[in-house]
């Protein structure tokens, strides 16, 4: 028996498996996304392509879109492992694709440290396979991205905000949409009941091998392209989508944040929940291991654990 107080709880450790998030306090993206990564560790990438997902649906400053000081540190922590390719693609809305990449400084970046641009609204039908899940709220399934099911490795960059539209908050699991067609975005956006369910289930396509994401500044009310900010100074990581979006959640609770979220407790959020039904991560609060980077990260980490545990 070990006490494990991030999480509050005695436990076995023969009888759960953890699902590690790191946290780490520092206002510098780069070093906190260092410290991150550091603390989850890098997968093996050596002779292997990797396929990197930004949160770039539009290109408003971070928390809006993912920030480039946050894309490049990530790329050159990628290249340090010796991939064989390393590619960038996501697909925007409603903003044009070509246009967010420019604007963001993405394809200057890519130019400098070597890396692909795909954008994924520009490849041709047969580069999308259809995912069906079994018992999904998709009428018919989804198109799927083949370019990222193709890769050795998928690395997720998101960012922690709240949704004012149907998803109520978006940071890993909802980064997903921009893998998917924009043909089935109508029927994403007019799902009244069941968007966020839908939301779960386009992640069943695929499994990220880390994701990061941006807490340095957020919004805790409107998004996901602008709203009132929280200088939080967070940066956050996990190979575990769902205990990433879970301990997020518990941050902007801890913060103050929407009565969407502020009302339910975490893991009866429905993306959560679903995620949760469809096997994809932490089951509840006490598979979830909060992990402070450094001493100055302790505090908030212990602020955050103590939401996610009773909120």
């Amino acid at each position: 028996m070990k006490y494990n107080w991030a999480c509050s709880v005695l436990t076995d450790a023969l009888e759960l498996t953890m699902s590690k998030v790191a946290i780490a306090l520092d206002p510098d993206r780069s070093a906190g996304t260092r410290k991150v990564v550091g603390a989850i560790g890098m997968p093996d990438l050596k002779g292997k392509g990797v396929f990197v997902k930004p949160n770039f649906n539009t290109a408003d400053p971070a928390p809006g879109s993912t920030h480039i000081d946050t894309l490049r540190t990530m790329i050159e922590l990628i290249k340090g492992q010796g991939p064989t390719r390393i590619t960038v693609g996501d697909r925007s809305g409603p903003a044009d694709t070509g246009k967010v990449f420019q604007e963001k400084g993405v394809f200057a970046l890519s130019e400098e440290l070597g890396f692909e641009c795909l954008v994924l609204d520009e490849m041709p039908k047969d580069r999308w396979i259809k995912v069906k899940p079994p018992g999904s709220h998709w009428i018919n399934g989804f198109l799927f991205a083949k370019p990222v099911l193709e890769a050795d490795a998928v690395i997720s960059l998101c960012c922690l905000k709240t949704h004012q539209y149907g998803g109520h908050f978006t940071m890993s699991l909802k980064l997903t949409t921009g893998m998917v067609h924009s043909k089935n975005m109508a029927e994403l956006h007019a799902s009244v009941f069941s968007q966020r369910e839908k939301i779960a289930e386009m992640n069943t396509a695929y499994r990220p091998e880390l994701v990061v994401m941006d807490g340095v500044e957020a919004f805790y009310e409107g998004g996901p392209m602008t709203g009132p900010r929280w200088k939080a100074d967070l940066t956050f990581a996990s190979t575990d989508r769902v205990a990433l979006d879970a301990v997020g959640v518990a941050a902007l609770k801890m913060h103050g944040t929407t009565d969407k979220i502020q009302g339910r407790r975490i893991f009866d959020s429905d993306q959560i929940r679903r995620a949760v039904e469809l096997g994809l991560g932490a089951k509840g609060p006490e598979e979830i291991e909060i992990v402070p980077v450094d001493d100055a990260s302790r505090p908030v980490a212990r602020e955050i654990s103590n939401v996610l545990m009773n909120g």
